[in-house]
């Protein structure tokens, strides 16, 4: 059964799906539709056209589907997110609407989303993303599966991060970050340091796999290439593994530029 305090403010046009639990003072809008077995803990608020997947878990003090903070954001515009099932906000977390009309902010399924984190306006994160506390996306972000992002990272608009990339604490994203490599602010510069080679261990990618994004990461950063002819070492001496070739896409289709 459905679940909800004396004290939460639920909309009657809100949807709520079986097993949903909603806390003291939390507040539903009329907008909002949430899956099977989610649990909205005390304080949180949800407004806004939302959908919240099944057995989520929003906690205290989350706010998800709030006006975009873009000014280019007309009143009256219906824009929309999106939570997956099973993710985790965690405390003061913020996930906000979309800008133009019609504009989704996503969330995908397994992601932990840990206190004081932001995801702005037109966001698309994947699925199993992990950002650590304070981490924030300005607007138009991509996020790919399985990134993680460090505390206190901040992620300027339009920049795409690709997956299963790992980015430091503390750094500051201006460019792209490639997909299985770790990126880092180090003194003064945003740096790609190499692969993750112990977060793709533990994923089970095969040692064939982590030898191959080695060799390519030594073309693109160690070898005084260019990007073209780094492009060309990797062709013709790396072997040609789905991952390489998804590294090489990501750099190849980069709008901003890859760190």
């Amino acid at each position: 059964m459905t679940t909800i305090h004396p004290t939460a403010i639920v909309d009657p046009k809100a949807e709520l799906a079986a097993g949903v639990e909603v806390g003291p003072y939390a507040v539903v809008g009329p907008d909002v539709k949430i899956g099977a077995g989610t649990v909205v803990q005390a304080h949180a608020f949800l407004s806004g056209h939302i959908t919240v997947g099944q057995n989520c878990q929003i906690f205290p003090f989350a706010c998800v589907g709030m006006k975009s903070q873009d000014l280019k954001y007309q009143e009256g515009d219906v824009t929309y997110a999106e939570i997956g099932d099973g993710t985790v906000l965690r405390e003061f977390s913020t996930v906000h609407l979309g800008t133009k009309p019609g504009e989704v902010t996503r969330v995908g399924g397994g992601c932990l989303i840990m206190a004081y984190c932001h995801v702005a306006h037109g966001c698309s994160v994947g699925n199993h993303v992990i950002m650590s506390n304070l981490a924030a996306l300005a607007g138009e972000v991509v996020v790919e599966d399985y990134a993680i992002i460090g505390g206190m990272t901040g992620v300027h608009q339009f920049c795409r991060i690709g997956i299963h990339a790992m980015i430091g604490g503390y750094t500051k994203v201006r460019q792209d970050c490639p997909p299985y490599m770790i990126t880092e602010t180090t003194g003064a510069e945003t740096r790609v340091l190499g692969p993750n080679i112990v977060g793709l261990q533990r994923r089970g990618f095969s040692k064939e796999v982590r030898t191959a994004l080695k060799e390519a990461y030594r073309f693109l950063y160690r070898e005084g290439l260019n990007r073209g002819q780094a492009f060309e070492r990797i062709r013709y001496e790396v072997e040609q593994l789905p991952e390489i070739v998804t590294l090489v896409k990501f750099y190849a289709e980069s709008q901003r530029g890859v760190h």
